[in-house]
């Protein structure tokens, strides 16, 4: 009987010298290529060049090296049918048993800023998922491992069938995979390569400014606890947790992750030490510390200005939560936390509650620059770009459209309002000073209401809206938001302007001796 055959060729070598030593105790012959063949060499372990195996020596600088009938004929050949292992025979195309295969860095590489176009294609794997396809379409004689972190259940799974073949007295015992874990190592292989394939075309289209067609291909994460309502299912796909970790309290639901991607993004765009209290995606109340590192502080002008809201809400901050400030919040209901990390104390007296979610900020987080915004609608999607950063900021004092220039203190207000008003569900309308918010108003039909509410608001929280400023997601279509703003005490107000009434809005806005500034970009959030 011809010795089992596991052909390896991997760009990841993460754990494999280990796992091809011990195959070849179990008696596997090794086939392999280039750099992986020159790896395993170094580690003392016996190889096969593939060029060797084939008669045929690498092409092109490795391009063409596995693409050959040896290779793909010892992968497909079905064990068992006449006419297959007769041809096999005639030819000379031995079975391999095993591959261990992973692909071309293509998703890193296109990652990188300064990647060019040929050095992305560079990296586009053809040998790789050839082999893999073909070792899972034949599933029921050939083990595929595709992925280090099966590495060690493959090796478990073939030492515990010799074990077991020894034992029941087999006269020619060999170490086998299981044809359940054969056909999930198969699965693996069909989404790995779809995803593969799918980050290849996403590029091209961005590369070429083509959007001919939309893939993607993520794998399952988990099961969520439920939908927006608990009668809908819902599913976590992709690399959510590459961002976050769950430290404590119960699973997370659909709306869970929605609020914890709104809150995060919302506390990135602050530098100063930040507290943010959000409602279903919307900022409730947000505060920066003038000096130091007080979150303490940062938090109470956050909670003044909506001291209902963080009921039920979620609280994000983007410095390491001291316990001072966790035995604040752990006086109120609270669904969700969110800080890089957690004073060891003030982890421990948060979970004390048994249902409150702990979310650690993983290092390097920041908000899609590069993924598209995708949404579902009857019959397909709409995807459309990101909208990462606060736009139109840049030489704030040179977008002056009134009679009266903001002081400087106006323009530090500006800039922090226009960055809260960003993550305001439209019709949206923050007032703040340069330290914090002091009146919201979201999701309103027309712009003057969401103005209206968010004065009433302030009225409720006991805030003075004299000397705040306003700002507006979009436009005011009409000098009337822009009037009760200024009827309410605001002094300066930020817009994108662009509305066909704006010679009426600036003219409003000098009568009351308001200075404000067109930022020429709006930020709907919808």
């Amino acid at each position: 009987m011809d010795k089992l055959k596991a052909l390896v060729s991997v760009s990841d070598k993460t754990g494999l010298a280990p796992f091809v030593r011990r195959l070849a105790e179990l008696g596997f012959d090794i086939l392999s290529t280039g750099g992986t063949a020159a790896h395993l060499r170094e580690a003392g372990i016996e190889v096969t060049d593939i060029s060797d195996y084939t008669g045929f020596p690498e092409l092109f600088e490795g391009r063409v090296k596995t693409l050959h009938p040896r290779v793909h004929g010892g992968l497909l050949q079905r064990r068992g049918h006449d006419d297959d292992e007769r041809e096999a025979s005639e030819h000379d195309v031995p079975p391999i048993d095993m591959v261990v295969v992973n692909l071309y860095p293509f998703q890193q590489t296109i990652e990188r800023e300064d990647v060019t176009l040929a050095e992305a294609i560079e990296q586009i794997d053809v040998g790789g998922p050839s082999m893999l396809r073909a070792a899972a379409k034949n599933y029921q004689a050939v083990t595929v491992v595709s992925d280090p972190a099966d590495y060690d259940a493959v090796l478990s799974e073939l030492e515990d069938s010799l074990e077991s073949a020894r034992a029941s007295g087999s006269r020619e015992p060999r170490p086998k995979t299981s044809l359940k874990t054969r056909e999930r190592l198969a699965i693996t292989v069909f989404r790995k390569t779809a995803e593969y394939d799918g980050a290849i075309s996403a590029y091209l289209n961005r590369a070429q400014e083509t959007h001919s067609s939309y893939t993607v291909s993520l794998p399952l994460v988990e099961c969520l606890r439920y939908g927006e309502n608990p009668h809908q299912q819902a599913w976590l796909y992709g690399s959510f947790y590459d961002s976050f970790q769950q430290l404590h309290g119960k699973e997370l639901s659909y709306t869970n992750v929605l609020d914890i991607a709104a809150a995060a993004a919302l506390v990135n765009e602050f530098q100063r030490p930040t507290v943010a209290i959000l409602k279903h995606t919307n900022p409730c109340g947000v505060g920066v510390a003038n000096t130091g590192e007080d979150l303490r502080d940062a938090w109470d002008k956050a909670f003044e200005t909506d001291r209902q809201a963080p009921f039920g809400g979620v609280i994000v901050v983007n410095r390491k939560l001291p316990l001072n400030l966790a035995r604040v919040i752990s006086e109120i209901f609270t669904d969700i936390i969110i800080a890089p990390d957690f004073e060891p104390e003030a982890k421990a007296l948060f979970q004390k509650k048994k249902n409150l979610r702990l979310i650690r900020m993983l290092p390097g987080f920041e908000p899609t620059l590069n993924d598209p915004v995708v949404h579902s609608v009857p019959g397909g999607l709409v995807t459309m770009d990101p909208d990462p950063a606060a736009l139109g900021l840049d030489h704030l004092e040179e977008r002056v459209v009134t009679e009266r220039p903001p002081t400087a203190d106006e323009l530090i207000a500006m800039r922090f309002a226009w960055r809260v008003v960003k993550h305001v569900k439209s019709n949206a309308i923050v007032f703040a000073s340069s330290d914090r918010t002091l009146g919201i108003g979201a999701g309103q039909m027309s712009r003057v209401d969401a103005c209206r509410i968010a004065i009433w608001k302030a009225k409720e929280a006991g805030l003075d809206l004299t000397g705040s400023v306003v700002a507006s997601d979009a436009m005011f279509p009409f000098p009337d938001g822009l009037l009760a703003a200024a009827d309410a005490g605001a002094a300066a107000a930020i817009q994108p302007g662009g509305s066909m009434r704006d010679d009426q809005v600036i003219a409003a806005a000098d009568e009351r001796g308001l200075a404000m500034c067109f930022t020429k970009h709006r930020h709907f959030l919808h």
